[in-house]
């Protein structure tokens, strides 16, 4: 069975109320809270004009139908009409505002929850899976949107019912609403069992569902590995696996469901058999009147529906608190672009970069650099080569301030980069990763990034990296729309746009990871090493190569050995050193030998 990461993110545990999540939902709900005040109210207004039925019916029943007296009965007929008109008006007018409340809390839940993604640090996202993370802006901001809308007003309203027709029934016969009351610890015994139950199973499902999301995530994402090793039957197994625990969850909740309303139905019609027979005795001794009785057959069904919908509304609000729990937990994570009020900017940016004995781990004492220390001057071009691990990548993530050092300092012109406002770093610093991100939308936009550029900048930078070649012989040219992850293009067609995109923004300091070039035809190669030297004319360059080819060149190569700086110099310096670069060298690339040498 292909084993999947599960998060349990899904899972729904905790209380079924939390005052403190309450409180942060509020702060999303006050700015539209006269629509919640709106709702209520009118929700307040259909409670008590839900009891006009049972009202009318007994005034119709004694004063007009038993007397067979019906002068005047078309006035009440008439008030009845008018109440119903009310009655359905407000309905409407509630459930509007209770949609629309929904849908634009829901809206600023959606906005702030994306909105603080993208001011997370990197290792939130090294370590939280991408499902997760739609999870929280899908599913979670849906459940409370389920909250607002079917929800916590509703429970008001409901309560407020039961209040309203228990203090109805009081008033127009105490004896019989005390037969009805009797039979309400039964009632609310069985109300009890079944929401603890429902609990469990709600649990279940809701843990299920979360299993087969994040199965249907990798299983799509890695079709192409399941194809090419004929694993798509052993996946439709394991997806039926999963398929077959959740229909179970959902049976056993059918199931528990099937039993708990067919008893409440037991119930109410064992309260309409004791009203009969208590009422029925004192209707013919003349203690009460049939309109009397057949008002509180009425009211006694209707007592038994908020009661109903509270068990029912008792999984909506857990699953809310649940949902809430985790989107105030992403809106909790502290953010990494919470530079101080004094953080300086760069004004002009010559392309001075110093690593002066820097440490850095991304876990704990797991040091990724070891004292590492040296200068680039504006303008020169620097490759940094190094075994697999030996830190090489981190540079441009510490560089870039994506991770904070532990110990030491990086500088930029000078100026202490821990200092500097990292959105205004950032403007000066370009990267072009071994993997290119495309985003779905045009050649163009893919170029300025939503940037207001014009055309005629973007297309000079495509023509100056030899990506407007292939530009031009697309159907549409940089109108072209490219599918998720540009895979209507070649690797090679993503690193020149890539290129194109570093370019168009012209950047002080360059950085470039060279391992694309890897998986590319020689020609092709020649293109993006062509591309490359254009792109690095008149910047700061820091090249982490891994094939020699690319650093021909460059001043200097920095060589790192288990994050630490081994050896500095030229190509030549370096073989002649016969150290780390030496055994690189003689390892990788041996092949070429003799076409670099001589």
């Amino acid at each position: 069975m292909m084993h999947m990461r599960m998060t349990g993110g899904d899972e729904i545990t905790g209380k079924a109320y939390d005052a403190r999540l309450m409180r942060q939902l509020w702060t999303y709900v006050r700015p539209h809270q006269a629509l919640a005040l709106i709702a209520l109210a009118l929700l307040l207004v259909t409670s008590v004009a839900d009891l006009a039925g049972p009202f009318f019916t007994q005034q119709a029943i004694d004063h007009y139908i038993r007397p067979h007296h019906l002068q005047g009965y078309e006035r009440l007929a008439g008030l009845w009409l008018v109440v119903l008109i009310i009655n359905f008006g407000a309905r409407y007018g509630q459930s509007y505002a209770l949609t629309l409340l929904g849908q634009r809390v829901m809206f600023d839940l959606r906005n702030a929850v994306f909105s603080h993604l993208q001011r997370l640090p990197l290792h939130y996202f090294d370590t939280t899976p991408v499902g997760v993370l739609v999870t929280r802006l899908t599913n979670d901001v849906d459940a409370l949107n389920q909250l607002l809308t079917s929800g916590l007003i509703a429970v008001i309203g409901d309560l407020f019912s039961l209040v309203v027709i228990a203090g109805f029934l009081l008033l127009v016969n105490w004896q019989l609403a005390l037969v009805v009351f009797a039979v309400m610890p039964v009632v609310g015994l069985v109300t009890i069992v079944g929401r603890r139950r429902m609990r469990e199973v709600f649990r279940a499902i809701r843990t299920r569902i979360g299993r087969i999301n994040g199965f249907l995530q990798e299983a799509v994402s890695g079709m192409l590995v399941l194809q090419l090793f004929n694993r798509e039957r052993r996946a439709r197994q394991d997806f039926q696996a999963l398929n077959d625990d959740f229909l179970r969850a959902t049976l056993r909740s059918v199931a528990i469901f099937g039993i708990f309303m067919p008893i409440m139905s037991f119930i109410g019609s064992l309260t309409v058999a004791l009203i009969l027979w208590v009422g029925a005795g004192r209707v013919v001794q003349g203690a009460l009147t049939l309109g009397t009785l057949v008002a509180f057959l009425q009211l006694s069904d209707r007592l038994y529906q908020p009661i109903r919908d509270l068990a029912e509304k008792y999984n909506i609000l857990q699953a809310a608190m649940a949902a809430s729990e985790r989107i105030f937990g992403v809106l909790g994570e502290p953010r990494a672009d919470q530079d101080g009020a004094d953080a300086g900017r760069l004004s002009t940016v010559r392309g001075g970069v110093e690593f002066d004995h820097v440490w850095f781990a991304y876990q704990d004492q797991e040091w990724v650099l070891r004292d590492v220390t040296f200068r680039i001057a504006p303008g020169e071009k620097v490759a940094v080569v190094g075994a697999t691990g030996a830190g090489k990548t981190s540079l441009i993530s510490l560089l870039t301030r994506f991770y904070d050092i532990q110990q030491g300092v990086i500088r930029v012109d000078g100026q202490d980069i821990r200092a500097l406002d990292r959105g205004d770093l950032r403007r000066h610093v370009g990267v072009v990763l071994q993997d290119p991100f495309i985003f779905t939308g045009t050649v163009a936009f893919n170029i300025r990034l939503g940037e207001p550029m014009d055309a005629a900048r973007v297309e000079a930078a495509a023509r100056a990296v030899n990506a407007d070649q292939f530009i031009r012989r697309l159907a549409k040219g940089y109108d072209q729309e490219l599918h998720e992850r540009g895979s209507d293009l070649s690797t090679g067609q993503k690193q020149l746009l890539a290129f194109a995109r570093a370019l168009a923004f012209n950047p002080e300091i360059l950085m470039v990871l060279d391992e694309a070039t890897a998986s590319v035809d020689t020609e092709t190669e020649h293109i993006i090493q062509e591309s490359l030297r254009r792109l690095m004319e008149g910047r700061t360059s820091i090249i982490i190569a891994h094939r020699l080819s690319t650093i021909r060149d460059v001043d200097r190569i920095i060589v790192l050995h288990k994050g630490r700086v081994v050896e500095e110099g030229s190509h030549q310096a370096l073989l002649a050193r016969r150290g780390i670069y030496y055994r690189l060298y003689e390892l990788q690339y041996k092949d070429q030998a003799e076409a670099l040498t001589a």
